[in-house]
């Protein structure tokens, strides 16, 4: 088993009320002109946002046991909408610093800032709308994310 500083290294850090996370840039996340592809930027802030929630101390699997107990019959986080925008080419092996800070945290969704970095060079900045979702409506987020999430905009 990993030991909790192995995970943290992995998994980013949270400093000046946001969520770093390094990324290397391979091969696959590349396309033709040997610039990084497009969607390959969407996995990168997919997993700046779910260590993002880890690192606040929301464990997903804990986090669906538990809401499970308030929507028994299903629920999830959704992306909502996402307004992208694309700066710059990044490429291979470079090291991108991924970005995440919430900017709105309401009663059922929270608006994320992300940002891809090489070094202090913005490459693609995102502003993602995720609504917790259970029987096809929007849900209030859990009270303790709520909060983690409010706090580490502070």
């Amino acid at each position: 088993m990993a030991e909790p500083s192995e995970i943290t290294s992995l998994d980013g850090e949270l400093r000046d009320g946001a969520h770093h996370m390094k990324v290397r840039v391979f091969y696959e996340d590349t396309d033709f002109s040997k610039a990084v592809y497009h969607a390959s930027y969407l996995r990168f802030m997919e997993r700046g946002r779910t260590n993002f929630l880890r690192l606040l101390g929301t464990d997903q699997r804990a986090l669906f046991e538990d809401t499970e107990r308030e929507a028994p019959s299903g629920f999830a986080f959704v992306v909502r909408s996402m307004q992208i925008d694309f700066l710059k080419p990044a490429f291979m092996d470079d090291i991108l610093d991924v970005v995440t800070q919430p900017d709105q945290v309401r009663g059922a969704s929270i608006t994320l800032l992300q940002r891809c970095k090489r070094d202090n060079e913005l490459i693609v900045e995102a502003r993602v709308r995720v609504a917790f979702v259970s029987n096809g409506k929007a849900q209030r987020i859990p009270r303790a994310l709520r909060l983690a999430m409010g706090a580490a905009n502070h």
